[in-house]
Order: structure tokens, then C-alpha cells, then sequence
């Protein structure tokens, strides 16, 4: 949609424009992502960009989630010095050569917990924690590394990561074979060259409850990398929801539309034809979608079609919580967007992950309308 067909729009809502420009739309932009971006980018995501050890409040009624900081805490600390197949050290032309020994003991941590425990803000503060420069540490989802290997191919990925300190993977997805194998290879030609591994995970199809934990799962699709991890169990509530009031209930339509048109760096999109959109927008692209907003506004929010537009909705919804960008809706709550059918299948665990970051974000935008 361009900005004349938006100022179109508006006038015949009645709407005058206060921003100094109409509003952005996600639907218009079609971004491309180039390899290099991809392996800059590898950082935690700017929600959690200040995330430390110091800064994770654990629940004073789950002593696993203390237990976990202290042992993150030396994980990061044992991290320090030489790489552990000896930094500067070449082996041939992809980092291969002479295999160099094993370390002694696991090299990598997994940390096991059920949706908004911290987990993500542990893995960070990993991150953040270990002596090295941020160029020999990487940070990505599950999906940003498969991308990565898409764009730079198996090998190349392997001569760009395998001089790294540390690779942390969050969201590691166990409901796609294929790409667990892939990855797995992966991990295994850096776990040879000395990398450590961190990672988190979702929870296999047909293994329902929220709360499940996966380390068993986990353990059992990576096969010969199991013996590296060390399992950290985390348990615990949503801390989204601990002690946080119930998600704000929708807007009018015309308070949503006037918000963005009040608010710089705001987007305005009618929801079932972003729904549309993202079916033409590779998911590894939706981060660079949301580059330079303030604000994301939806008008006519429902409840999504089909399990394939709800898995992507679900990557939308988390690119838009890495970066902090407020959601403010018109239409139905964000709790009613997947179908009970949907909660209670095998994706279950990634459609509460989705609400419970919309809400938040839903919090986060009550303030864009004015009174």
C-alpha cells in the first residue's frame, strides 16, 4: 500500500493525518536480507541486549531458576582463555584438517523449561557473559541458522562459525526432521572445532502441555551430540503474567487508525491481508519487515485460517517481541487467535508463546492512544 492510497484511506475515514508522514504498511514492503546481514545480525535481538546473570529475577518459589544462573554463571567463566581447538590454529581450507581432541566434558548446555521462564533471557546473558568479542559469538533462533546455511551454503557456514567461542541456538525446532538433521551435522563439525553450544527448544507434535519440559526430546533428535549437553531444567510460571494484569481488550478501529497516524514510525495494516502478505514473505525476512517501526497498528484482528498461516503469525509475533515493538489491535483479543483445535495439537507450545508476547507487546502500546 503507498502513502497516497494511505492518505486516501484516511480521508475517507475522516481521519486527519498528525504524524508528519501516513503511516507505514508491512504489507508494502518486500525486503531482501543479503548472507552478510545474516551472520552480522547474530546477536541477541535488541529486547535483550542489556540481559545479564545480574539482571534475571529469579522466582523466589523455583530454586532451579538460581541453580540455573550460578551454573550459566560458570559455564560463561570456563569459556574464557584459548578456543578450545586452539584459536589462530589453521586447519585447511574450511577449518578442517587435523581433528583436534575432544574437550573433556560437556561443551554445550541445554536449557529445559517450559514457555516464559527466562529462558531466553538466560541464553543471552550467556552470550553476554563469555570472554570473547562479540564477532566470536553468535546468537540466532533455530530458523536464522537454517537460513544462514541457505544463504552461505553447509561449508561456508562451517569456516564462518567454527572459530567462534560460543554458538547459542534458541528455539531449537524438534518438529522439523529434516532441518534437526541439518542442524545437528552442523553442530557437529563445530563441536569438533571447539565451539561450546548453548540452546533452547519447543516441544515435538503430539507432546502436549504447555509446561512439558523437552530435554529427553531434545536429547533424543540430536543422537550423537547428546553426550555434549548437559541438561538445566528451569522450572516455573509465565513470568509475563506473574503478577501482570490480563491483556488489554481491543480498540476501535478508529482509535487504532488514529494512533498510527499519531505515532512516528507507526504502521497501520488491516490484519487478514497482512495474514496474506506474510504467505509471500519468507519467514527468515521478517525481522528485516519491521525494520525502523515504532509501532505496529492492526485493524480487524481474528482468529487465523489455517495451521500454516498461524506457524507464520507465530515468527512474526516473535521477531516483533525480540525488537520491542508495541502491537495495538482493533477486532478480537489476542487470545482468541488460534482455535482450540490449534492449542490443543502438537504446536501448541508456539501458539501460548505467540499470545503470551502479543499481550505483552499489547501492554506495551496502550499508551500510543490518546484519550
Amino acid at each position: 500500500m503507498s502513502s497516497s492510497t494511505e492518505a486516501t484511506g484516511a480521508r475517507q475515514t475522516g481521519i486527519s493525518p498528525i504524524a508528519d508522514a501516513a503511516p507505514q504498511s508491512l504489507c508494502a514492503r518486500e525486503p531482501h536480507v543479503p548472507a552478510e546481514r545474516l551472520v552480522a545480525e547474530m546477536v541477541p535481538p535488541p529486547r535483550f541486549s542489556t540481559a545479564r546473570f545480574e539482571t534475571y529475577i529469579p522466582d523466589p518459589n523455583q530454586p532451579s531458576q538460581t541453580q540455573a544462573v550460578q551454573v550459566l554463571s560458570s559455564f560463561a567463566a570456563g569459556l574464557g582463555g584459548a578456543h578450545a581447538a586452539g584459536a589462530g590454529k589453521k586447519r585447511g581450507l574450511f577449518g578442517f584438517g587435523k581433528k583436534p581432541a575432544a574437550p573433556a566434558g560437556p561443551r554445550g548446555v541445554y536449557l529445559d523449561g517450559g514457555y516464559g521462564v527466562g529462558k531466553t533471557h538466560l541464553l543471552a546473558s550467556l552470550w553476554h557473559a563469555t570472554p570473547a568479542a562479540p564477532e566470536h559469538k553468535a546468537f540466532g533462533t533455530f530458523v536464522e541458522l537454517t537460513n544462514l546455511v541457505g544463504a552461505l551454503g553447509f561449508q561456508q557456514t562451517v569456516r564462518t562459525l567454527s572459530e567462534h567461542r560460543l554458538l547459542c541456538i534458541d528455539e531449537f525446532e524438534l518438529d522439523d526432521p529434516g532441518d534437526t538433521v541439518l542442524v545437528s551435522s552442523l553442530l557437529g563439525k563445530l563441536v569438533d572445532a571447539g565451539v561450546a553450544l548453548a540452546a533452547t527448544s519447543n516441544t515435538l507434535p503430539g507432546k502436549l502441555g504447555e509446561g512439558r519440559f523437552a530435554a529427553a526430546d531434545f536429547l533424543r533428535e540430536i543422537q550423537g551430540l547428546s553426550a555434549r549437553f548437559r541438561p538445566l531444567r528451569i522450572d516455573g510460571e509465565d513470568y509475563r503474567h506473574r503478577g501482570l494484569p490480563e491483556a488489554p481488550a481491543p480498540f476501535s478501529e478508529e482509535q487504532v487508525t488514529k494512533a498510527a497516524y499519531a505515532t512516528e514510525g507507526a504502521s497501520l495494516d488491516d490484519f487478514p491481508h497482512l495474514l496474506e502478505h506474510l504467505a509471500r514473505v519468507h519467514p527468515s525476512r521478517y525481522g528485516a519487515l519491521t525494520d525502523d517501526l515504532e509501532a505496529v497498528c492492526l485493524t480487524d484482528v481474528s482468529a487465523v485460517p489455517d495451521q500454516s498461516t498461524a506457524l507464520r503469525l507465530v515468527v512474526l509475533a516473535d521477531r516483533l517481541y525480540d525488537r520491542e515493538i508495541p502491537v495495538l489491535a482493533s477486532g478480537q483479543p489476542f487470545d482468541r487467535l488460534f482455535s482450540e483445535e490449534m492449542l490443543n495439537g502438537g504446536y501448541r507450545k508456539k501458539y501460548f508463546r505467540a499470545i503470551s508476547r502479543l499481550t505483552a507487546l499489547a501492554r506495551d502500546a496502550k499508551g500510543l492512544v490518546r484519550a
